[in-house]
């Protein structure tokens, strides 16, 4: 039998949310994203019924930084949430349909301005057609809320954060790309390889066949002991830009890891500066 995770609350399978989709105080949140913008179209030809639609990549990232996909301050998170209706004392269920990587770098987001109650739709918009259940294509105006942002300074590390920790016996840097680009065999920017000490856990790895359900405890638990992630240490992170890191944070959260923080910039700015070392 699969074996249970540490952290279940951090999941909502598709009954549960079913259960709960009426409940006062709870968002489900459509965290699907399409590069050209097209996501909306989407949300508004299907969507869990009552949800409504937080597009990551315009509504929590910076638009003025020049590291891409760097999130947002905490003025627009603030307007963002308010926009979606999610406030104070209210919970969210987030769900996308490529493997929960947006779900993943949504949740990392709000964990990161102290909104602590949030969950992960396992599977996706594919589990909750895959269930039967109806979709609609109502659009309601949603309700007036307040967030206030209560920053965690431990979830999200700069470059300079990064470098401090370089060497460090109590950190554990992992790198969530693909082998070939930790390996340095390829890569877009202009210097290849991983930061020093650093070890690989391709985000792939964490969600099974299909990957948009995660793996159990158990098979999470092999996954990061084979990537050669010890325990007791702090854990830090990163990819290219910022996505797949955070659904590894997550996994690594599921099975009960405390201390996981995400080097935003990650690759994006380490792999283009000549004064930082780089390890092939």
């Amino acid at each position: 039998m699969p074996s249970a995770h540490a952290r279940p609350e951090l999941l909502a399978s598709a009954d549960w949310a079913a259960e709960n989709i009426s409940r006062a105080g709870l968002r489900i949140v459509d965290c699907r994203w399409r590069p050209d913008g097209t996501a909306k179209r989407l949300f508004a030809a299907g969507h869990i019924p009552g949800a409504v639609h937080l597009d990551w990549a315009a509504d929590l990232v910076d638009p003025d930084d020049p590291i891409p996909f760097q999130l947002a301050g905490p003025e627009l998170v603030v307007a963002a949430l308010g926009r979606a209706g999610i406030g104070d004392g209210m919970a969210a269920v987030l769900y996308d349909d490529t493997g929960a990587l947006y779900a993943c770098r949504t949740w990392w987001s709000l964990q990161v301005y102290g909104f602590q109650a949030v969950r992960v739709l396992d599977g996706g918009w594919g589990a909750w057609e895959q269930s039967g259940r109806p979709s609609s294509t109502a659009q309601h105006p949603a309700d007036l809320v307040t967030f206030t942002p209560r920053v965690d300074p431990r979830r999200r590390l700069s470059t300079t954060d990064v470098r401090a920790l370089l060497g460090s016996v109590d950190v554990e840097l992992v790198d969530a790309r693909s082998p070939a680009d930790y390996g340095g065999s390829q890569g877009g920017s202009p210097r290849l390889g991983h930061i020093p000490g650093a070890v690989n856990l391709p985000a792939s790895l964490v969600t099974g066949t299909g990957g948009a359900r995660f793996k159990d405890a158990g098979q999470l638990a092999r996954v990061v002991a084979n990537a050669g992630i010890g325990r007791g240490r702090r854990v830090v992170v990163y990819d290219s830009t910022g996505v797949a890191a955070t659904k590894v944070a997550f996994a690594l959260e599921l099975i009960g890891r405390e201390d996981v923080a995400v080097y935003d910039a990650g690759w994006s700015e380490w792999g283009s500066r000549p004064d930082l070392p780089v390890e092939r």
